[in-house]
């Protein structure tokens, strides 16, 4: 007889079949008969995506349209996530990833490797790149402690992706693709570039065997290219791909992961009108897994931005500063020059030395910052330097203007000027000279005189209508300078002495200037007193509609000096020209200039030396250009005439005979 215990279990077992048949008939009665056409719907739903298509960036031309800055047409490999294996499909996503390294080593391409682990004698060891080993070992990444060995990271990324059938050179090799994908948030709306510019053959290769290289893709691209990266790097700068942070901040505005930015120079001051806008590539999925594609918009290239500088006076200023600066050291010569037009602000020429090319910046960007010369650094809108006696005509003009003296008014110079309990020196026996004749000889004496009379607030006070010691508007990162007074000395730290107000007649003491505003002063002197906010991008041209936005001309000042005193002080400068040092090298010009030099003094590693300097305008009678130029150790700033009678021998050679424009038409004269 069977037991009560086995009948209650056969009881169960009956009860618990017939809930799951009645469970299943349950979810069929459901999926056929009550929501059919939701689950029918759902089954053949296609999945759409948008991916942008990045604009070709806009050209960068000189203002007569020569090309300085424009696009080469490249072949990239992208993974594509449509096609490639899922994140959880490992295995496969290696192999294709191993098939394409193998491809690219064998035809000697280069692919994108950003990860901060390398080989080194044997062992796993992080790169130099510090901020990058730290973005490593973020959460955005593999997410280790701070103190994670270069080991530690290198076994967390095995593990993250897979990896441990490979041996330690193919898994770093493999890693450093899958660690991009990461990087940039690999996802069918972000598609990931692998390499660039690569040859024809991989690009065959990849196209005709579609399943060993499965999700990878070729897309023509545009980089920058150059005709001549070497001329104006520190104006044109750099572009690179956009970072995390900028991202963030930039990603409601279009901008992908991905995506070229300018780095600096024009190429970041003018990113918005020369990114252009991106088009739009719909990718649509099905039920099936067939993907289908379509452009349903066409990016549209940046504009054309249209510079100041013209090509051959940059190309003139870049030789001769390099010949004056490896003449005088060809291990320590610096410098830099400025050329400006003084009834617009608009800068002709800007050169900074050592230079460098635009095409080392990233593939030899180590290097560069770490040459002790410094030649990325930009210093015509960035160095900072004690002008010397090229500050003496703002000082005749605040004297004059204030009436501590008149064209008459001498004073005696015989070397030595008593102030106070210091004792200061001219550097030669002068005599009795006038205001004019102080310009032509650089006389302290006279100068420290006129500081007596007037004070720091009102030397200030006019060095500042000139725009010394505050930055001058141009587009691209600059300095503001330094104005020497009592409240620099407390900003800096120093202690503001009596001696000071003397030293800063002479253009010592604090005072520090930039190029580019030595050059504006210089300027605003040659017009009269109109003092202009200085810029190098002249015009805009639209891609699409070829209309041009002109840069309007900005009067940063009207200074409130008579005619009268910019007369008797121009007469002085022009007495530097025929009379001073300069004079042999400037009577050869065709052309009438007036000039001021100047000289400093700087300790470098406790030795004393002297920078050069030279203010010039011309013609003088009627001042068309102004021309600064500051050269390190040069001496006097009667070296570096050379420099400044070359820019005005080509620009008065050739003013007439402007080379026609590229864009006829579009681009302004």
């Amino acid at each position: 007889m069977r037991s009560r215990h086995s009948s209650i279990r056969s009881a169960i077992a009956l009860l618990l079949v017939a809930a799951v048949i009645l469970g299943f008939g349950y979810i069929l009665f459901d999926l056929q008969i009550i929501n059919h056409e939701y689950y029918a719907a759902k089954n053949s739903a296609v999945r759409t995506y948008k991916i942008p298509i990045e604009a070709a960036r806009g050209d960068i031309v000189d203002r007569n349209g020569n090309i300085l800055v424009t696009n080469k047409q490249a072949n990239s490999i992208i993974l594509d996530a449509a096609y490639f294996p899922s994140r959880n499909e490992n295995a496969e996503r290696n192999k294709i990833l191993y098939n394409l390294i193998k491809l690219f080593e064998k035809n000697g391409e280069e692919y994108i490797n950003n990860l901060p682990l390398e080989l080194k004698n044997g062992a796993v060891a992080f790169s130099d790149d510090e901020e990058a080993v730290s973005v490593m070992k973020s959460s955005a990444a593999f997410n280790v402690q701070n103190y994670a060995t270069a080991q530690n990271c290198f076994d967390v990324m095995t593990e993250l992706y897979g990896l441990e059938e490979y041996g330690v050179g193919d898994a770093l090799k493999i890693g450093a693709l899958r660690y991009e994908l990461t990087l940039n948030m690999f996802s069918i709306e972000n598609p990931v570039t692998i390499a660039k510019s690569v040859s024809s053959e991989t690009v065959a290769a990849i196209k005709e065997n579609k399943t060993a290289y499965l999700g990878a893709n070729v897309k023509a691209v545009a980089s920058r290219d150059y005709p001549d990266s070497t001329i104006a790097p520190h104006i044109l700068g750099t572009v690179r791909k956009i970072n995390s942070q900028e991202y963030e901040q930039l990603k409601e505005s279009g901008y992908g992961i991905s995506d070229t930015i300018g780095g600096n120079g024009i190429e970041a001051a003018m990113e918005s009108v020369l990114r252009g806008t991106p088009g739009e590539l719909t990718i649509k999925i099905d039920s099936d897994g067939n993907v289908t594609e379509e452009v349903t918009k066409n990016p549209v290239k940046g504009s054309t931005v249209v510079l100041t500088i013209s090509k051959e006076m940059q190309l003139i200023a870049q030789k001769e500063l390099k010949k004056t600066c490896d003449g005088i050291s060809r291990s320590r010569g610096a410098g830099a020059v400025v050329v400006e037009d003084v009834h617009t602000g608009e800068v002709l020429a800007a050169a900074s030395y050592p230079t460098y090319d635009i095409l080392d910046y990233y593939d030899n960007y180590s290097k560069l910052a770490k040459n002790s010369r410094q030649p990325m650094w930009s210093r015509f809108a960035q160095g900072q330097y004690a002008p010397g006696s090229t500050f003496k005509p703002a000082m005749a003009c605040a004297a004059l203007e204030e009436g501590v003296i008149n064209e008459n008014t001498t004073f005696v110079c015989r070397l030595n000027f008593q102030y106070y309990d210091q004792p200061f020196k001219c550097l030669d026996y002068h005599g009795t000279e006038n205001v004019k004749q102080a310009l032509r000889d650089s006389c302290n004496v006279f100068f420290y005189n006129c500081a007596d009379k007037l004070g720091i607030a009102k030397m200030n006070e006019y060095a500042s209508m000139f725009g010394l010691g505050e930055k001058t508007g141009v587009e691209i990162s600059e300095s503001s300078g330094v104005l020497s007074g009592p409240e620099s000395a407390q900003r800096l730290g120093r202690v503001w002495q009596m001696g000071d107000v003397i030293q800063s007649a002479i253009g010592q003491s604090l005072n520090l200037f930039t190029p580019l505003q030595l050059a504006n002063y210089c300027a605003t002197i040659a017009n009269g007193g109109t003092r202009y906010e200085l810029h190098f991008v002249k015009s805009v041209v639209n891609s699409s509609t070829g209309s041009v936005d002109e840069t309007n001309i900005a009067v940063a000042e009207e200074l409130p000096i008579s005619s009268s005193t910019f007369d008797i002080v121009k007469r002085g400068m022009r007495m530097v020209a025929t009379q001073g040092a300069p004079a042999p090298v400037f009577r050869k010009l065709g052309i009438k200039v007036a000039c001021k030099t100047g000289t400093s003094q700087v300790k470098r590693n406790g030795i004393t030396d002297n920078n050069g300097f030279l203010i010039t305008y011309a013609p003088y009678d009627n001042p068309e250009i102004a021309v600064a130029s500051a050269i390190e150790l040069a001496g006097s700033g009667t070296s570096t005439a050379s420099i400044t009678a070359a820019i005005l021998d080509y620009y008065y050679k050739n003013s007439a005979d402007i080379p026609s424009a590229q864009q006829p038409g579009t681009i302004i004269q």
